[in-house]
């Protein structure tokens, strides 16, 4: 675990978010039957320098809401039922094709789960590389040569010009994710999408990869949403954590705080569910057993400047598709159940969205924090 975060107030906001989701919701459709809502009122930030780290089994939404922002979802089947997703100013997903091409690869740039099966096998990787900067930069094909073995370099591939003519089956996986990162790189994105960019993966190669997109961000000033369900890479790698379940935010919260103390029963599903070396057990405690336990599902009493429910109208009910019996409340008479709660100036818990919930809606979750501003004192 993470050592103790200091209870202090948030800062004062110091920049504008790069990217804003507002309560955005997607849809799929699944033939005759009811439509699949992969995503159900997701809102979360991004500042500049920041990493957020976006948390939840398969298929909690979180590779849905990356490729939403990139709006790379197949629409049909696909749909955005509402929301908005704010970059630069504009709604992303107002936008045209022709004005996304000017924005996807070159501004926000992703790397994909699998590289090898995002690499074209027939064309060599320097011909994948510079077709990237020729879309999105004003120059020249000698000038993109130039600018691809440089993005190569950056990324720690040796011998990067002889490289630049090879093929992707002849680079190991590290090194093809290392190409990955390189093309996502080389048009200086403002915003970098990392959607499980160390899946496959050892532990070793792992790590640095992981140094490497931290040393392209401080040296760039990046923005990154790093999608995964390695709650170890979080704990070394992010400064705000979005814990997401079927498609809705359940926790949003600074990382040393949500490792020290987490609030919504999932989140500490979650973390029961990891093996620790300090401890023995014979068998790890599921994330079921956690949520089925209605002892889990009593939040302290929230507190802080701005946050009213609490003091006015006691605990609070993290909110559970199906929690155990005698758990869930008096819900409010229209709308949805479910409603993410600012429980404290830094944290915001999905919780049942009862009368008392509905009266004082919280403002959505913005964090402009840095994991170095807890160890410079900041915090």
């Amino acid at each position: 675990m993470l050592s103790t975060a200091p209870n202090a107030a948030a800062s004062p906001a110091r920049t504008q978010p790069i990217l804003s989701v507002q309560d955005l919701a997607v849809s799929f459709d699944n033939g005759s039957g009811p439509r699949v809502q992969a995503v159900a009122g997701v809102s979360m930030t991004v500042h500049p320098n920041q990493t957020l780290a976006v948390v939840g089994e398969s298929g909690c939404g979180k590779s849905v809401t990356a490729m939403s922002t990139m709006q790379l979802i197949p629409r049909p089947p696909g749909r955005f039922d509402r929301g908005k997703i704010m970059f630069e100013g504009r709604n992303i997903l107002a936008l045209s094709e022709r004005e996304m091409l000017s924005i996807r690869g070159g501004k926000i740039a992703m790397i994909f789960q699998e590289p090898m099966t995002s690499l074209n096998p027939v064309y060599t990787i320097g011909d994948q590389i510079m077709e990237a900067i020729l879309l999105h930069q004003n120059v020249g094909a000698e000038q993109a040569w130039s600018i691809a073995i440089q993005a190569m370099k950056d990324v720690g591939i040796p011998k990067a010009e002889e490289r630049m003519k090879a093929y992707p089956h002849q680079f190991s996986g590290g090194m093809r994710q290392r190409v990955m990162i390189a093309m996502a790189l080389a048009c200086q994105p403002t915003l970098l999408l990392a959607d499980e960019p160390t899946t496959a993966l050892d532990v070793t190669i792992q790590a640095q990869i992981l140094e490497l997109l931290r040393e392209l961000q401080r040296s760039r000033g990046m923005g990154i949403m790093l999608i995964t369900h390695n709650l170890g890479v979080v704990a070394e790698n992010a400064d705000v954590v979005c814990v997401m379940y079927a498609g809705r935010v359940v926790e949003y919260a600074r990382v040393f705080e949500l490792f020290d103390n987490p609030l919504h029963p999932y989140t500490r599903g979650l973390f029961n569910s990891i093996p620790l070396l300090a401890t023995r057990k014979h068998r790890l405690t599921t994330v079921e057993e956690v949520v089925k336990d209605a002892r889990q599902f009593t939040l302290p009493p929230p507190g802080g400047a701005g946050v009213e429910i609490g003091a006015k109208h006691g605990s609070l009910i993290p909110w559970w598709p199906d929690p155990p019996t005698g758990v869930k409340p008096k819900l409010a008479q229209e709308g949805d159940e479910y409603a993410l709660v600012q429980v404290a100036p830094t944290r915001w818990v999905g919780c049942f969205k009862t009368a008392e919930v509905a009266a004082h809606p919280s403002p959505a979750p913005d964090l402009d924090y840095r994991r170095e501003d807890y160890q410079s004192g900041n915090a």
